[in-house]
């Protein structure tokens, strides 16, 4: 299951593109050339990975708090109906919501820092820029973190959201050197598939929480006298 939020992030690279594309296009040190210019776009990825690694554990500490109360199956099955919420509300409602939890004004305060970075011909900058970048709203982020509350503990969520960023890597950083080779065309084909992606990862949430017996997919989850959890993986118990 980690291994989905790689898979989701490479399919959905291009909507990365459609959306943090010009931010990746306009990095500093855009006159540089050799190591210095390929060593400021891998800084600027790197600093995306980082905060997505860091939202993960967050998602991981709420999420590992439920399981400890033995809600692993019921964790996994509300992460995969939140995916399937955040696909289908309206992007309207999600800025009404934004505004009423106040993010807009962190939203606003990461904005101001990104300018101020922008500014900045530095290699530290160019991180920095990549982990506000990871801040700012995106729906097919909040699908990733919906996916990561029902990884194993803490150190699987974070595992689960480095793994989607490094599935986001590759296309991101071809953009970062040169993105005018990927089509407008292109591009819009891709963002219309990143929803089948999302239903896709759903589906393989709720049916992982179903107790199903299905070897990997959906284990057989036992629970013990002793308040301890067993999971039927690929064998049978004896």
């Amino acid at each position: 299951m980690i291994w989905a939020g790689f898979l989701f992030g490479l399919l959905g690279s291009f909507h990365c593109v459609g959306m943090c594309g010009p931010i990746a296009m306009a990095l500093p040190f855009g006159g540089s050339s050799g190591w210095r210019y390929y060593t400021g776009r891998l800084l600027y990825n790197g600093g995306r990975l980082t905060m997505y690694t860091a939202l993960g554990a967050l998602a991981g500490a709420f999420g590992q708090s439920l399981q400890m109360a033995g809600l692993q199956q019921t964790v996994s099955i509300v992460s995969g109906l939140l995916i399937l919420l955040l696909l289908v509300v309206p992007n309207a409602f999600k800025g009404k919501a934004a505004n009423a939890l106040g993010t807009d004004r962190l939203m606003n305060w990461v904005r101001r820092k990104l300018g101020y970075f922008f500014g900045k011909n530095t290699y530290s900058s160019l991180f920095m820029v990549g982990l506000l970048n990871g801040l700012l709203p995106c729906g097919f982020v909040y699908i990733a973190l919906a996916g990561a509350l029902s990884a194993p503990g803490m150190t699987g969520a974070m595992l689960y959201m480095l793994l989607f960023g490094l599935g986001t890597f590759p296309l991101m950083f071809l953009v970062s050197l040169s993105g005018k080779f990927i089509s407008l065309k292109l591009r819009s084909t891709f963002n219309r598939l990143v929803p089948y992606a999302g239903m896709a990862l759903a589906v393989l949430f709720i049916v992982r929480g179903l107790d199903l017996g299905i070897p990997y997919l959906s284990p057989k989850v036992t629970h013990t006298a002793h308040n301890t959890t067993e999971i039927t993986c690929c064998t049978k118990p004896r």
